[in-house]
């Protein structure tokens, strides 16, 4: 029994050095692609080249980082990634993988809108999954591949093998579903069985079955890391490696086989050194008591990082080369290490749980034996909300954060994740927060609106502006309407300021603007907004359903209704009606709709808008703007026979290609172009000021 610490008993705390300098974290996993790399090269050496090899990277790569592993099994020859349900393989994708990836374990009904959507491959063990499965592959249109499992005597996923024919009969009638693969699972691979040799000739014998009644699946496999070793004739069209490719052993049987390099090591610093008197107690449950004056250091991880409970007053690490006991019950978040006979251990010291320092090494085979477990769950549970470092040569290559490992289904679709990771980027860019903030705030109100809005592409933007007079019938129609042979009560009004008088036409250009560009139709349904000021152009920006808006009036008395008018819209050369018009309290609104359009939602379109209007002749300038990315473009305006001269273009332009290519035509146009490979970016435009 320990004895009770009085006041007199002193407890020193020695900060014999300062933390290093470059201490970033408090603790980490080191994964040596070095090392991954090497075992890859001992697999292949193993299987040959024509057997294909597929990289287990569940469980976050049991514990490695799953993305970092699956980029460096494919850099050394990987053909797919197994996985364990959807999510993962979800997580590849978003991650920008586009390798073939197979979920190992039986797909679920509620994971195929995912398996579909992110090209994800399933292993398919009984039909109501395979017909449910056809169903959504059709409506979707697509041919989706799928590999059948078989249960040869595992007890575990795939189909009974004795309705192993009939299940795959079914399955190869559906159309849109390709039996890309079939495979089953041994359960004692790691050594060597009669019931292994049981399990191999079952398959074999349904594999012989299925191709005497011509069904010859084209990727058959069986052998994941101990069949590898210990059955070089079961390899077929591929292997699953997974134990073996981070560089354990599936038993010490095994290892005369093969040379493999454990790829990940475990480690953490000294964050506390403590020197204790006899009778101590250490830790929860006092089940460690000092027998004599105790040297203790503490360390920041704890059973919520892996390091067992079990391994309380059992387990060992290493500092400076020395294994070091552990002693005291281990916390969620600490543990304690007698470095009694380390007097030179101090704060800062670096501290292998697992992974070798100088000539001492601690695996995760002798971890697995004193808590009673297996390597595979240590791997997987060591250093889970630990930071990744990857090496190359022993030198940091990247680091990946642990939160980035932690994968929130649709996480993708968080508008807030992307903004925030977007925004920060901008701030590290600008080197200044508020900078960074402002960059942002500015490009994402540009392109989105200040609500969320689809994004808006173009290509091949045409603007045509055609100056002219009006012609001498319409300056005599309108002069009827100024009254001359008019109604007088409408002159009265005018007179009277209630009514906006015409205008007089021979103080007016006739403008008429031809656009046309390329995009994805959003709507069956779409307007042309008219504004009379910024308040109702900025109502029609946000308006979805907007595809083309005009601010009429710059000081002028115009009137939307009677000086503002949508000769033709087109879409992919056809006519499409107009509507309604109407005036509203944001503007005048000009709707068209088809039938035909429904058919072409969400696809690419070539839209023509043509818009006539007036522009007062003492008004000598024209603006034309981009609001929206936009690939390629051409702005022209035309003004023979006007008497315009001496214009002018002051333009703007945002993107690679800032400075467009000018053609000038003396008295007849100026025409500003950018090729078909230069994006443009919001927002951009041109004015033209002229003399007459």
């Amino acid at each position: 029994m320990g004895r009770r610490l009085h006041d007199e008993d002193e407890i020193t705390i020695k900060l014999a050095t300062p933390l290093k300098e470059n201490l970033k974290y408090r603790s980490w996993v080191e994964v040596d692609l070095g090392h991954f790399a090497a075992n890859w090269a001992e697999m292949r050496r193993l299987v040959g080249p024509n057997v294909k090899i597929m990289q287990v990277v569940k469980a976050d790569a049991y514990g490695h980082g799953a993305i970092e592993i699956s980029n460096a099994a494919l850099r050394n020859g990987a053909s797919a990634l197994g996985v364990a349900n959807a999510d993962e393989g979800v997580q590849l994708r978003v991650s920008g993988i586009t390798a073939p990836v197979l979920i190992l374990s039986p797909a679920t009904g509620s994971e195929i809108d995912q398996i579909i959507k992110y090209n994800l491959t399933p292993s398919v063990s009984d039909l109501a999954f395979a017909r449910e499965f056809q169903k959504k592959a059709h409506k979707a249109g697509i041919l989706a591949p799928l590999h059948v499992e078989i249960d040869t005597g595992m007890g575990r996923g795939g189909t009974i093998q004795t309705e192993a024919c009939q299940t795959i009969r079914e399955i190869s009638s559906f159309p849109n579903l390709i039996m890309e693969g079939i495979f089953t699972h041994f359960s004692e691979s790691e050594i060597l069985s009669c019931y292994n040799d049981l399990q191999w000739q079952a398959f074999r014998e349904l594999l012989d079955k299925l191709e005497t009644d011509g069904h010859r699946i084209p990727i058959r496999h069986i052998s994941n890391s101990g069949a590898m070793l210990n059955y070089p004739d079961c390899r077929l069209d591929m292997v699953r490696p997974g134990i073996i490719s981070y560089g354990i052993y599936p038993s010490p049987a095994a290892s005369d086989k093969v040379t493999l390099n454990p790829v990940m090591s475990f480690k953490t610093r000294v964050v506390l050194v403590k020197e204790f008197p006899e009778g101590y107690g250490i830790g929860y449950g006092r089940t460690f008591i000092t027998r004599r004056p105790t040297r203790i250091a503490t360390i920041p991880v704890g059973y919520g990082d892996g390091i067992g409970w079990p391994l309380s007053n059992q387990g060992e690490a290493l500092i400076r080369g020395k294994r070091i006991p552990i002693v005291g019950r281990i916390s969620m978040d600490m543990c304690t290490l007698d470095i009694s006979r380390l007097p030179e251990c101090a704060v800062g010291d670096e501290v292998v749980l697992m992974g070798e320092q100088g000539s001492e090494r601690i695996t995760a085979d002798e971890i697995a034996s004193k808590v009673h477990s297996i390597s595979y769950e240590i791997l997987c549970a060591l250093g889970k909300r630990a930071p990744r470092v990857f090496l190359q040569e022993g030198k940091t290559d990247r680091v990946e954060q642990s939160l980035r490992r932690i994968f929130i289904p649709d996480e993708e679709k968080s508008i807030d994740r992307i903004d925030s990771i977007i925004r920060h980027c901008f701030q590290t860019r600008a080197r200044n927060e508020e900078l960074g903030d402002a960059i942002y705030y500015e490009m994402f109100e540009t392109l989105f609106g200040k609500e969320d809005r689809q994004l808006e592409l173009r290509n091949d933007f045409r603007y045509r502006i055609q100056v002219t007079e009006f012609a001498p019938e319409q300056v005599l129609s309108a002069e009827d309407r100024e009254g001359k042979k008019g109604d007088s009560s409408r002159i009265l009004l005018q007179k009277s300021g209630a009514v906006p008088p015409f205008p007089l036409v021979y103080d007016y250009f006739k403008v008429t603007t031809h656009v046309e560009y390329t995009k994805a139709i959003r709507n069956s349904r779409f307007m042309i907004g008219c504004a009379l000021d910024n308040e109702q152009l900025a109502s029609f920006f946000e308006d979805k359903r907007c595809e083309y808006r005009w601010l009429l009036n710059r000081g002028e008395e115009l009137l939307p209704e009677r000086d503002f008018r949508v000769n033709r819209v087109r879409i992919d050369g056809e006519d499409i009606p107009l509507i309604l018009s109407e005036s509203t309290e944001r503007g005048y609104e000009v709707w068209f709709s088809s039938e035909e359009l429904k058919k072409k939602l969400n696809r690419q379109a070539r839209f023509e808008i043509e818009i006539e209007t007036k522009q007062r002749k003492s008004n000598r300038l024209f603006s034309a703007y981009i609001v929206y990315p936009t690939r390629g473009m051409e702005i022209s305006f035309q003004y023979g026979g006007t008497g315009i001269k001496n214009v002018k273009d002051v333009g703007f332009f945002a993107g690679k290609h800032p400075y467009p290519e000018t053609t000038r035509e003396e008295g007849e146009s100026v025409t500003l172009r950018l090729g078909n490979e230069a994006w443009i970016f919001p927002t951009s435009g041109v004015t033209f000021f002229w003399d007459l």
